[in-house]
């Protein structure tokens, strides 16, 4: 029979712990399968709005929930780190011939710091269960990359809620949270979900430059540019190409226009995700002449390094077509028979626009 008030006592602690780590939320979520979770995951993928990221398909039965991944977890913890801007992440609207670069990839890779004080974190529950006679933990960590959903499990231990953009809001943090989650078999007092507080606002839905939003609190990756910049391999559909602006790597659009970020700090950041000087407003004639070489050493330590070079130089093509700026049309014409067939018809596209 485990001790109740020292399980109680235990998650005190944890959550002193995790602060101590760089954590500005944590809360606890139960492991079982939440019904109403699992049937829009699966109306999501039914519907093809995932694109084609198939990983979201292939392991949708470990997605349900942390139980169908991880039968023997009891809890799960849900942790959040803070990557507020201390600069308008939309003022580059302003200035097409440079390129705009997602704030949450302008710094370290957050993978990396995120992941290693999970494992910190997993590292002090494991020692200290078993110091206070629990019967011992198991734990398995995950940010991001495994079939977890992160931010309706976030939603479930209370950590805020998922906004009409579908991604997490906090009341504190607003809607710059990295997250992650900590399964373990220790059978915690699961924290009352996160309450709703979008009301009538829908400054997110209107914000969105491809209308990738069907309807508020549903998304269709297909139409968002984070994926379309990211995710998606070969040529963007030309109905969005225009749309793109100057985005080369994500959108931040609909984070960005959310009134809560009012209350968010910057200073609550990790000093891991302070911007890189040469990622807040690169030039497009700068990144248009990257080889792979000079694609690595720029975005070493960076999140944006998972595209490769092909993928970049074509988003950055898209945004020299959508600059207007003639002299970029020479760094354009260079990649009109570039060995990759997106680059290459990129360059055709914008060339197109930049010498009509």
């Amino acid at each position: 029979m485990v001790n109740a008030a020292a399980i109680t006592a235990l998650k005190h602690d944890l959550a002193a712990e995790a602060r101590r780590l760089g954590f500005v939320a944590c809360g606890i979520a139960p492991a079982a399968e939440d019904a109403l979770r699992a049937a829009r995951l699966e109306a999501w993928l039914a519907e093809g709005r995932h694109g084609d990221m198939a990983w979201m398909q292939d392991r949708a039965h470990h997605r349900r929930s942390p139980q169908g991944l991880w039968p023997e977890a009891q809890s799960v913890i849900a942790l959040g780190m803070s990557y507020a801007p201390a600069a308008d992440p939309l003022a580059l609207e302003a200035a097409p011939e440079r390129g705009r670069i997602s704030v949450y990839a302008q710094g370290q890779d957050y993978h990396d710091t995120v992941k290693k004080a999970l494992k910190a974190l997993a590292r002090w529950l494991v020692m200290e269960a078993e110091k206070r006679d629990l019967g011992g933990a198991d734990v398995k960590v995950f940010v991001d990359t495994a079939p977890v959903m992160e931010k309706p499990l976030g939603a479930a231990a209370g950590l805020g809620w998922q906004g009409k953009h579908t991604n997490m809001v906090s009341r504190e943090h607003g809607s710059w949270l990295f997250l992650g989650a900590i399964y373990t078999t220790l059978a915690f007092e699961p924290d009352a979900p996160g309450r709703d507080r979008c009301g009538s606002c829908d400054a997110c839905q209107r914000a969105c430059p491809t209308a990738a939003f069907p309807a508020p609190y549903q998304l269709d990756a297909r139409r968002c540019i984070s994926y379309l910049t990211i995710e998606l391999k070969g040529p963007v559909p030309l109905e969005f190409r225009k749309a793109l602006g100057n985005r080369i790597y994500g959108c931040d659009d609909c984070l960005a226009v959310c009134p809560w970020n009012k209350f968010a700090d910057s200073a609550a950041r990790m000093k891991a995700f302070l911007p890189r000087a040469e990622l807040v407003a690169p030039r497009l004639a700068d990144l248009l002449a990257l080889d792979d070489a000079g694609f690595r050493r720029l975005f070493s330590g960076s999140p944006i390094k998972r595209i490769g070079r092909d993928r970049m130089v074509r988003n950055c093509l898209y945004a020299a077509g959508n600059s207007g700026d003639p002299a970029l049309a020479g760094p354009v014409r260079a990649l009109l028979d570039d060995p990759d067939a997106a680059v290459a018809d990129a360059a055709r596209w914008a060339l197109g626009l930049l010498e009509p």
